[in-house]
């Protein structure tokens, strides 16, 4: 395994049901999971699911209700007890951890964020924050310092001795999220935690959360059943049906191939050139005149840059300019304005 994977899953299973152990290992997996329940009664969640998380990286799980996201992620700190497979985290195997390492997991290397928020009505701000490290036994004037850190982080400076009913439901949410950070955690889970915000609050938290993320550089994993709020958090999405992963891939791998119909539904009324970038859509052909203005170091545009942010300077002039991979700075391709308008026009 390599070094910067943070979280690895290996054939993951989860069945639902009083004997689920003995139904797997005769389970035939042709079966849907509409035919597994009427021969069995045991309901197929997770089905064989395999994904590695690398350390850093926002990873979206993304899937309309009952595609086993939630079940999925809630498998990686056994807050739901995986059938059969293999969780590891950092290479240590997290399904046969004992009740006491697992337990210190959750406390030290874990946290998450719920969609209904979960802070305690009876307890301020600050006590909330701090209750994570409350339970690891974290001394008093501590929690208050990483707590009142925190609140600065997620904009709610000043707030810390109201009660969450003072609080609107953006504002309770940046609680439960300081709540994660406060305990300074390596990996953060994410279960939908903006779904039930109003349009707006939901764009500033995500923005917020990205915000975030840019400074500490935290592992993510982000449920999700919104395809527009994937492509946007994510770095890479896993989309999920029936308990089992349909694609996984970056936001622009995902949109420009879609690999089923299932998937490519979702796409459809992405625009194309908020998630494609230069190397993706840049024309291969090189002329002589792209060449020369390489070569001149002039107006060159890197592979990864996002169309959206080319069309002001693509499309003002006829000029071409050439595509230079990120990582090794070679020339690639080049770019012009009817490349652009035509990545435009095939948006859906």
């Amino acid at each position: 395994m390599e070094n910067n994977q943070k979280i690895v899953c290996s054939n993951i299973w989860k069945l639902f049901g009083p004997n689920e152990k003995n139904i797997l290992s005769n389970l035939d997996e042709n079966l849907s999971r509409s035919e597994v329940q009427e021969k069995t009664g045991h309901v197929v969640a997770v089905k064989d699911v395999s994904f590695s998380v690398q350390k850093g990286e926002t990873f979206v799980v993304m899937g309309l209700s009952g595609s086993g996201k939630s079940t999925l992620v809630r498998c990686l700190s056994r807050l739901i007890e995986p059938t059969s497979g293999l969780v590891e985290i950092d290479g240590i195997d997290v399904t046969n951890m004992n009740n006491k390492d697992l337990k210190e997991l959750r406390r030290h290397r874990m946290s998450m964020v719920f969609q209904h928020f979960g802070l305690f009505p009876h307890r301020r701000v600050i006590e909330n924050i701090g209750y994570g490290l409350e339970i690891r036994g974290v001394g008093k004037k501590e929690r208050i310092e990483k707590s009142i850190e925190a609140l600065k982080l997620v904009g709610l400076d000043g707030w810390d001795q109201h009660f969450p009913r003072e609080l609107s439901g953006g504002m309770q949410q940046r609680v439960g999220l300081a709540r994660a950070l406060a305990v300074d955690p390596e990996i953060l889970i994410f279960d939908e935690p903006f779904s039930a915000l109003d349009p707006l609050i939901r764009r500033e938290m995500q923005d917020e959360l990205l915000s975030i993320q840019k400074m500490l550089k935290k592992t993510m994993v982000f449920i999700t059943h919104d395809f527009l709020e994937a492509i946007k958090m994510g770095d890479n999405i896993a989309i999920m049906k029936d308990g089992e992963i349909s694609q996984v891939g970056t936001p622009e791998e995902i949109v420009a191939n879609p690999i089923d119909q299932y998937v490519k539904d979702f796409t459809e009324d992405v625009p194309k050139y908020k998630v494609l970038s230069a190397g993706k859509i840049c024309r291969q052909e090189i002329c002589s005149e792209t060449e020369k203005t390489f070569n001149e170091g002039k107006n060159c545009i890197e592979s990864n840059a996002k169309i959206d942010g080319l069309m002001d300077m693509c499309c003002e002039n006829d000029n071409t300019f050439p595509v230079i991979d990120s990582t090794t700075g070679k020339l690639i391709g080049e770019i012009d304005r009817t490349i652009i308008m035509k990545s435009m026009t095939s948006s859906k």
